[in-house]
Protein backbone atom coordinates (compact mmCIF):
# COMPACT_ATOMS: atom_id res chain seq x y z
CA UNK A 1 0.00 0.00 0.00
CA UNK A 2 1.17 3.81 -0.74
CA UNK A 3 2.16 5.45 2.56
CA UNK A 4 -0.84 7.09 2.69
CA UNK A 5 -3.72 4.95 1.69
CA UNK A 6 -6.42 4.46 4.15
CA UNK A 7 -6.35 1.92 6.46
CA UNK A 8 -8.10 -0.63 6.14
CA UNK A 9 -10.55 -1.60 9.35
CA UNK A 10 -11.62 -5.14 8.27
CA UNK A 11 -8.22 -6.12 7.81
CA UNK A 12 -7.14 -4.33 11.02
CA UNK A 13 -10.17 -6.08 13.25
CA UNK A 14 -9.19 -9.30 11.45
CA UNK A 15 -5.49 -9.46 12.62
CA UNK A 16 -6.36 -7.93 16.18
CA UNK A 17 -9.50 -9.75 16.78
CA UNK A 18 -8.06 -11.94 19.59
CA UNK A 19 -6.57 -9.20 21.39
CA UNK A 20 -8.91 -6.34 20.94
CA UNK A 21 -12.46 -5.97 21.76
CA UNK A 22 -13.50 -3.40 19.05
CA UNK A 23 -11.45 -1.88 16.36
CA UNK A 24 -12.78 1.13 14.63
CA UNK A 25 -11.47 3.35 11.77
CA UNK A 26 -12.75 6.98 10.88
CA UNK A 27 -11.92 9.56 8.77
CA UNK A 28 -12.19 11.94 10.97
CA UNK A 29 -12.67 13.15 14.39
CA UNK A 30 -11.85 16.09 17.12
CA UNK A 31 -9.82 13.74 19.34
CA UNK A 32 -9.53 9.95 19.71
CA UNK A 33 -9.34 10.59 23.41
CA UNK A 34 -12.13 12.85 23.71
CA UNK A 35 -14.24 10.28 21.09
CA UNK A 36 -13.73 7.04 23.16
CA UNK A 37 -13.89 8.62 26.95
CA UNK A 38 -17.81 10.09 25.87
CA UNK A 39 -18.52 7.05 24.51
CA UNK A 40 -20.46 5.16 27.48
CA UNK A 41 -21.05 2.22 24.96
CA UNK A 42 -17.21 1.42 24.31
CA UNK A 43 -16.35 -2.31 25.78
CA UNK A 44 -13.24 -2.78 27.54
CA UNK A 45 -10.42 -3.02 25.36
CA UNK A 46 -11.76 -0.94 22.54
CA UNK A 47 -9.16 0.66 19.64
CA UNK A 48 -10.35 3.91 18.04
CA UNK A 49 -7.93 4.97 14.55
CA UNK A 50 -8.53 8.20 13.01
CA UNK A 51 -7.30 9.37 9.76
CA UNK A 52 -7.16 12.67 10.93
CA UNK A 53 -7.72 14.37 13.31
CA UNK A 54 -8.27 18.24 13.62
CA UNK A 55 -8.52 18.76 17.57
CA UNK A 56 -6.12 16.22 18.90
CA UNK A 57 -4.44 17.60 22.65
CA UNK A 58 -1.14 16.40 23.98
CA UNK A 59 0.64 17.15 27.65
CA UNK A 60 -1.01 20.52 29.63
CA UNK A 61 -3.35 20.74 26.81
CA UNK A 62 -1.08 21.22 23.71
CA UNK A 63 -1.93 20.62 19.75
CA UNK A 64 -0.85 17.85 18.14
CA UNK A 65 -0.72 18.10 14.55
CA UNK A 66 -0.58 15.81 12.19
CA UNK A 67 -1.90 16.16 8.03
CA UNK A 68 -4.05 13.43 7.15
CA UNK A 69 -2.52 9.99 6.72
CA UNK A 70 0.37 10.98 6.87
CA UNK A 71 0.96 9.38 10.80
CA UNK A 72 -1.08 6.96 13.37
CA UNK A 73 -3.60 8.44 15.62
CA UNK A 74 -5.23 6.31 17.93
CA UNK A 75 -6.84 5.34 20.94
CA UNK A 76 -7.08 2.50 23.06
CA UNK A 77 -9.58 2.22 26.00
CA UNK A 78 -9.29 -0.19 28.81
CA UNK A 79 -10.98 -0.58 32.84
CA UNK A 80 -7.58 -1.88 34.55
CA UNK A 81 -8.53 -3.66 37.31
CA UNK A 82 -4.90 -2.62 39.56
CA UNK A 83 -4.99 -0.21 41.64
CA UNK A 84 -4.94 3.57 40.97
CA UNK A 85 -1.37 3.74 42.60
CA UNK A 86 -0.40 1.64 39.81
CA UNK A 87 -1.89 3.56 36.35
CA UNK A 88 1.28 6.14 36.42
CA UNK A 89 2.92 3.28 34.40
CA UNK A 90 0.53 3.34 32.07
CA UNK A 91 2.20 5.76 29.64
CA UNK A 92 5.41 4.06 30.12
CA UNK A 93 3.86 1.02 29.29
CA UNK A 94 2.52 2.57 26.52
CA UNK A 95 5.87 4.07 25.06
CA UNK A 96 7.72 0.83 25.75
CA UNK A 97 5.15 -0.84 23.49
CA UNK A 98 5.16 1.91 20.84
CA UNK A 99 9.09 1.44 20.90
CA UNK A 100 8.56 -2.45 20.22
CA UNK A 101 6.02 -2.16 17.71
CA UNK A 102 7.96 0.35 15.69
CA UNK A 103 11.16 -1.84 16.29
CA UNK A 104 8.87 -4.74 14.16
CA UNK A 105 7.23 -2.67 11.74
CA UNK A 106 10.11 -0.19 10.97
CA UNK A 107 13.53 -2.09 11.64
CA UNK A 108 16.56 -0.54 12.10
CA UNK A 109 16.11 2.90 13.76
CA UNK A 110 17.33 4.45 17.06
CA UNK A 111 14.44 4.85 19.50
CA UNK A 112 14.72 5.76 22.84
CA UNK A 113 12.20 7.38 25.10
CA UNK A 114 11.81 10.29 27.35
CA UNK A 115 10.15 10.34 30.50
CA UNK A 116 7.08 10.35 30.75
CA UNK A 117 5.45 10.39 27.51
CA UNK A 118 7.60 10.77 24.00
CA UNK A 119 9.13 8.63 22.15
CA UNK A 120 12.41 9.51 20.49
CA UNK A 121 13.93 8.47 16.51
CA UNK A 122 16.83 9.18 14.92
CA UNK A 123 18.59 7.53 11.50
CA UNK A 124 20.31 4.12 12.26
CA UNK A 125 23.38 4.00 14.72
CA UNK A 126 23.06 7.26 15.80
CA UNK A 127 21.63 9.15 19.16
CA UNK A 128 18.02 9.89 19.03
CA UNK A 129 16.81 13.27 20.17
CA UNK A 130 13.76 13.89 17.89
CA UNK A 131 10.53 13.65 18.74
CA UNK A 132 8.48 11.32 16.62
CA UNK A 133 5.86 10.40 18.97
CA UNK A 134 3.52 11.50 21.51
CA UNK A 135 1.82 9.52 24.73
CA UNK A 136 -1.55 11.13 26.26
CA UNK A 137 -3.41 9.14 29.03
CA UNK A 138 -6.70 10.79 30.64
CA UNK A 139 -9.24 9.05 33.17
CA UNK A 140 -12.98 8.67 32.67
CA UNK A 141 -16.11 7.29 34.46
CA UNK A 142 -16.21 3.94 35.62
CA UNK A 143 -12.96 3.56 36.09
CA UNK A 144 -11.71 3.79 32.38
CA UNK A 145 -8.55 4.68 30.93
CA UNK A 146 -8.09 5.97 27.81
CA UNK A 147 -4.39 5.88 25.98
CA UNK A 148 -3.54 7.76 23.37
CA UNK A 149 -1.05 7.80 20.59
CA UNK A 150 0.23 10.44 17.85
CA UNK A 151 2.86 9.04 15.57
CA UNK A 152 4.65 10.62 12.90
CA UNK A 153 4.75 8.00 9.85
CA UNK A 154 5.51 9.96 6.45
CA UNK A 155 5.34 13.60 7.48
CA UNK A 156 7.77 15.60 5.69
CA UNK A 157 9.83 18.07 7.34
CA UNK A 158 7.73 20.90 5.69
CA UNK A 159 4.72 19.26 7.64
CA UNK A 160 6.28 18.94 10.97
CA UNK A 161 4.79 21.64 13.13
CA UNK A 162 7.86 22.04 15.75
CA UNK A 163 11.99 21.45 13.91
CA UNK A 164 12.47 19.73 17.29
CA UNK A 165 10.05 17.12 15.77
CA UNK A 166 10.77 14.33 13.50
CA UNK A 167 9.33 11.09 11.77
CA UNK A 168 9.52 6.99 10.57
CA UNK A 169 10.18 8.35 7.01
CA UNK A 170 12.93 11.09 7.90
CA UNK A 171 14.78 8.37 9.61
CA UNK A 172 14.67 6.50 6.98
CA UNK A 173 12.21 4.01 8.26
CA UNK A 174 9.55 1.86 6.24
CA UNK A 175 6.31 3.69 6.01
CA UNK A 176 3.21 1.03 5.81
CA UNK A 177 0.94 2.25 8.48
CA UNK A 178 -1.16 -1.32 8.48
CA UNK A 179 2.34 -2.78 9.15
CA UNK A 180 3.48 -0.39 12.10
CA UNK A 181 -0.14 -0.03 13.45
CA UNK A 182 -0.91 -3.79 13.81
CA UNK A 183 2.76 -4.55 15.25
CA UNK A 184 2.10 -1.60 17.99
CA UNK A 185 -1.14 -2.65 19.29
CA UNK A 186 -0.11 -6.03 19.42
CA UNK A 187 2.86 -5.23 21.11
CA UNK A 188 0.43 -2.98 23.72
CA UNK A 189 -1.83 -6.33 24.14
CA UNK A 190 1.09 -8.36 25.43
CA UNK A 191 2.38 -5.18 27.59
CA UNK A 192 -0.38 -4.68 28.96
CA UNK A 193 -1.59 -8.35 29.61
CA UNK A 194 1.52 -9.38 31.75
CA UNK A 195 0.96 -6.27 33.75
CA UNK A 196 -2.34 -6.53 34.39
CA UNK A 197 -1.45 -10.51 34.80
CA UNK A 198 0.72 -8.96 38.42
CA UNK A 199 -1.51 -6.16 39.42
CA UNK A 200 0.52 -3.57 38.13
CA UNK A 201 3.79 -4.47 39.40
CA UNK A 202 5.84 -3.11 37.11
CA UNK A 203 8.98 -4.83 38.10
CA UNK A 204 6.95 -8.52 38.74
CA UNK A 205 6.37 -8.23 34.68
CA UNK A 206 9.43 -6.61 33.55
CA UNK A 207 8.02 -3.78 32.37
CA UNK A 208 10.51 -1.43 35.04
CA UNK A 209 13.67 -2.92 33.71
CA UNK A 210 12.64 -2.47 30.07
CA UNK A 211 11.57 1.07 30.03
CA UNK A 212 14.51 2.29 32.38
CA UNK A 213 16.74 0.44 29.53
CA UNK A 214 15.24 2.49 26.98
CA UNK A 215 14.93 5.62 28.76
CA UNK A 216 16.92 8.43 27.72
CA UNK A 217 16.02 10.81 30.51
CA UNK A 218 17.64 8.74 33.25
CA UNK A 219 21.43 9.62 33.45
CA UNK A 220 20.45 13.12 32.68
CA UNK A 221 20.82 16.41 33.68
CA UNK A 222 17.02 17.54 33.05
CA UNK A 223 15.20 20.36 33.66
CA UNK A 224 11.54 19.72 34.87
CA UNK A 225 8.49 22.52 33.86
CA UNK A 226 5.61 21.50 35.90
CA UNK A 227 2.62 23.75 35.98
CA UNK A 228 4.01 25.13 39.23
CA UNK A 229 7.22 25.17 39.00
CA UNK A 230 10.73 24.63 37.34
CA UNK A 231 12.87 21.66 38.81
CA UNK A 232 16.65 20.88 38.04
CA UNK A 233 18.54 18.09 38.59
CA UNK A 234 20.23 14.61 38.05
CA UNK A 235 18.03 11.78 36.55
CA UNK A 236 18.29 8.91 39.04
CA UNK A 237 15.48 6.48 38.61
CA UNK A 238 11.70 6.24 38.01
CA UNK A 239 9.99 4.62 41.17
CA UNK A 240 7.32 2.08 41.85
CA UNK A 241 4.73 4.22 40.86
CA UNK A 242 6.20 5.47 37.40
CA UNK A 243 7.34 9.06 38.77
CA UNK A 244 11.02 10.54 37.88
CA UNK A 245 13.06 10.41 40.82
CA UNK A 246 15.62 13.52 40.42
CA UNK A 247 18.76 14.04 42.75
CA UNK A 248 18.39 17.70 43.19
CA UNK A 249 21.67 19.02 45.23
CA UNK A 250 21.76 15.67 47.22
CA UNK A 251 18.17 15.57 47.90
CA UNK A 252 15.83 13.17 46.10
CA UNK A 253 12.59 14.12 44.87
CA UNK A 254 9.89 12.41 42.99
CA UNK A 255 7.73 14.19 40.04
CA UNK A 256 4.77 12.45 38.83
CA UNK A 257 4.26 14.55 36.21
CA UNK A 258 6.30 17.18 34.07
CA UNK A 259 7.82 18.61 30.83
CA UNK A 260 11.30 17.24 30.62
CA UNK A 261 13.98 18.92 29.23
CA UNK A 262 17.40 16.93 28.61
CA UNK A 263 20.10 19.86 29.51
CA UNK A 264 23.09 19.43 27.05
CA UNK A 265 26.77 19.41 28.92
CA UNK A 266 28.86 22.25 27.87
CA UNK A 267 32.46 21.48 26.70
CA UNK A 268 35.20 23.35 26.48
CA UNK A 269 37.18 23.79 23.60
Amino acid sequence: MGARDPLDEAVLTATLADRWARVRIVDEVASTNAELLADSSAPDRSVLVAEHQVAGRGRFDRAWESPAGAGLTFSVLVRPSTAMTTWGWLPLLAGVALAEGIEAGAPGLAIALKWPNDVLLGPPDTRPEAKAAGILVQTGADDAVVIGIGLNVSTTADELPVPTATSIALCGGSTDRAELLAAILGRLDSRYAQWADVDGDADACGLAAEYRARCATLGQQVVVHTPSEELRGHAVDVDPAGRLVLDINGQWQAISAGDVEHVRAETGG
